[in-house]
């Protein structure tokens, strides 16, 4: 992703603002729904052309990747913060996303073979039910958690304890940060 994000050339939030990358985060999973839709009532016109390809390809290195450290991130980072610092009302919400988290990987894992498959060129058809179901189950959960999980989080989090989350999702994404992020 380059510098500016696609909402209005503002600066991308960085390591030093993890809460604002998890929203960022949900904008880019947003595009790629988008562009997973697209592309399943693309195919039954145009069959597994370039631009099919491409985009299956587009959307599974995505999800393969950017989606499983979003929610690496949540789980390993904020959740445990979280309810550290805000008890019950905290863990009610983890777990309800934790659970999500374990619904959206089991869509995923229905979806990505179809996917490969038209990545490949060997298939030309995507399963409308599948993407809604997909597509709806993201609109839940990115709403939860920037209604409850975001929120909750700003109000808990010092500027320490956001380093910490910065420092580690960076880790998990093999980033070397400056010294002075350190």
């Amino acid at each position: 992703m380059s510098s500016h994000d696609l909402l209005g050339g503002h600066a991308a939030p960085s390591f030093d603002d993890p809460l604002g990358m998890l929203r960022a985060c949900h904008r880019r999973i947003e595009k790629q729904l988008a562009t997973l839709d697209r592309l399943q009532r693309h195919l039954p016109e145009h069959g597994c052309d370039d631009d099919a390809r491409a985009a299956a390809r587009a959307i599974m290195r995505y999800f393969d990747t950017g989606a499983v450290n979003h929610h690496a991130d949540e789980e390993a980072s904020v959740f445990p913060r979280l309810v550290a610092a805000r008890g019950e009302p905290a863990r009610a919400v983890a777990e309800r996303l934790e659970a999500e988290h374990r619904e959206l990987a089991a869509n995923w894992q229905r979806l990505r073979p179809l996917l490969a498959g038209i990545a490949t060129g060997s298939r030309a058809n995507l399963s409308p039910h599948d993407v809604t179901v997909t597509s709806e189950a993201y609109a839940r959960h990115i709403t939860v958690e920037e209604a409850e999980l975001l929120p909750m989080a700003e109000s808990a989090f010092d500027a320490a304890t956001l380093q910490e989350i910065g420092r580690e999702m960076a880790v998990r994404r093999n980033v070397d940060l400056d010294p002075v992020q350190r």
